[in-house]
């Protein structure tokens, strides 16, 4: 096979180049240096998730791969990167908490349930659940950057091409249509508790150590750029005092676009022009991202075909 070039360096990509790697396989790795949502991620797994309150989509094949792969590059670099932490999930309705209530005892529910919580003032329920954390994106982008860069791999040419390039390539309609959504992200300082990602009121807020916390997200269908907004700085302070309280400090105030073909469930394939491509990571690639790098390099390098629930276009048909 011809060297290949992997055109992205977010999550999608630099999961791929490591695959290769540690496979052996010559390639190089290239970013066009216009940020991409993975520098601004949360970088949140939390096992279950949306209003419906179910497991993430096939979770238990993906979160193994995922805690493996982020803990063996933490052994690689003698860095932390993925930082577990149980999540507080928060119903702010009699409505919300009934339903809830009523999955508590399925038996794919009830394998990531923790410990007994009383809710925070203003909501009607909480209930713990294990498994969940946070991976320091962008520590993760720039570590693994340098690393590239260290072996000679990085540069501007390679066929056959391997698109990893997220909310910018789905824009370009290369895929069809998307649902990509600009998201809008506060870092701030306060005196909060740190033990729990709490999740609810339709927002996060994820402790990053330090008195730090990160809260999010917005959701924006139309203005699909990375600049923050009013509107967006608004909303999120209306979180950071229900989630959090109303005493904290604005640090940062950051806006990304998450590449979302369908229900943040990503897809590989090829495109008309015979290019891989590798993306739809949505708001969950820290789960999904390692395990379907090793998808995609099975059938780049050994013609192992994915189940058609993962290919484009056939998941789509």
């Amino acid at each position: 096979m011809k060297t290949p070039l992997i055109v992205g360096q977010g999550l999608a990509g630099t999961c791929l180049a490591w695959e290769f790697l540690r496979r052996g396989v010559d390639f190089h790795i290239t970013d066009l240096g216009k940020g991409g949502s993975t520098r601004v991620a949360a970088g949140l797994i939390n096992p279950i998730t949306g209003k419906n309150f179910e497991p993430s989509w096939r979770i238990a094949d993906f979160y193994p791969q995922a805690i493996a792969f982020y803990r063996s590059l933490e052994e690689e670099f003698c860095e932390n990167l993925w930082h577990p932490l149980p999540v507080l999930r928060l119903a702010s309705s009699e409505k919300e908490w009934a339903k809830i209530s009523m999955k508590l005892n399925l038996p794919e529910v009830r394998s990531w349930m923790g410990n007994a919580q009383e809710a925070p003032t203003g909501f009607l329920g909480g209930v713990e659940l294990v498994g969940g954390g946070w991976l320091d994106t962008r520590k993760f982008l720039e570590l693994s950057a340098d690393r590239f860069r260290e072996l000679g791999l990085w540069a501007e040419t390679g066929s056959p091409h391997i698109r990893c390039e997220g909310a910018a390539g789905l824009i370009s309609g290369s895929m069809g249509e998307h649902r990509c959504a600009k998201g809008e992200i506060l870092t701030v300082r306060a005196d909060w508790p740190e033990t729990h990602i709490r999740i609810g009121a339709g927002g996060w807020l994820v402790p990053i150590g330090g008195g730090c916390f990160r809260i999010g997200s917005t959701y924006d269908w139309d203005n699909l750029d990375e600049t923050p907004t009013t509107a967006g700085l608004d909303r999120i302070t209306a979180l950071a005092v229900k989630l959090g309280g109303e005493a904290f400090e604005i640090i940062a105030h950051v806006a990304g676009i998450r590449p979302i073909l369908r229900r943040s469930q990503p897809l590989v394939g090829k495109d008309e022009s015979e290019d891989w491509f590798f993306n739809g990571l949505g708001s969950k690639g820290t789960l999904y991202a390692p395990g379907m790098s090793a998808m995609l390099a099975d059938w780049i390098l050994d013609d192992t075909r994915p189940a058609p629930e993962f290919v484009f276009p056939d998941a789509l048909s």
